[in-house]
């Protein structure tokens, strides 16, 4: 005689997290908060290697990370005027916007918020200054050095600034 096969009893999802006192653990979304940053990428066209001025700053667990300079606009500033200010305060070079370089934007979450940040990338021609990162107001950068435009997307930490890198040598021939 066949015997039915018993079902397996239904189990409700587990809902109570660690440490709780047996209540349901209730789901709690973090506040979001939008930023917005501009900088880029300034190159020395009197060089034939075409050098790009990056800066290196240390992220939350010490390592160092090369990356694109960039800040948040200050009073007024539109988008391009804080990329040149950014860039002249974070690297010491001054440079010419020649072309927009498009946008990013990424999610990251920090004392108990997330933060979704847009960055927007502009092209710029250095006009004066010298590699310094003196006069970088907030101290993020540690270090600051020009690599050649072709060694860019390989001395880069983030892959979106690398892309950013990659558009800019598609578009800089037509500024040179």
């Amino acid at each position: 005689m066949d015997r039915p096969v018993p079902s397996a009893p239904k189990r409700t999802p587990l809902t109570v997290s660690m440490g709780t006192t047996g209540m349901p653990a209730v789901q709690h979304q973090l506040p979001t908060v939008e930023e917005v940053s501009a900088g880029g990428i300034v190159v020395d066209t009197t060089k034939e290697s075409l050098d790009v001025a990056i800066i290196a700053r240390l992220n939350r667990g010490g390592r160092l990370e090369w990356c694109l300079p960039k800040g948040h606009p200050e009073g007024l500033e539109n988008s391009e005027e804080a990329a040149v200010r950014e860039i002249a305060e974070e690297t010491g070079i001054e440079g010419r916007i020649v072309s927009a370089l498009g946008s990013i934007d990424y999610w990251f979450t920090v004392s108990g918020h997330r933060v979704h940040k847009t960055v927007h990338h502009f092209l710029l021609i250095a006009t004066g200054g010298y590699l310094t990162i003196e006069n970088d107001p907030d101290h993020e950068a540690v270090d600051v050095a020009w690599v050649p435009l072709q060694e860019l997307g390989r001395r880069l930490s983030f892959p979106n600034e690398r892309r950013i890198a990659d558009l800019a040598r598609e578009v800089l021939p037509e500024h040179l």
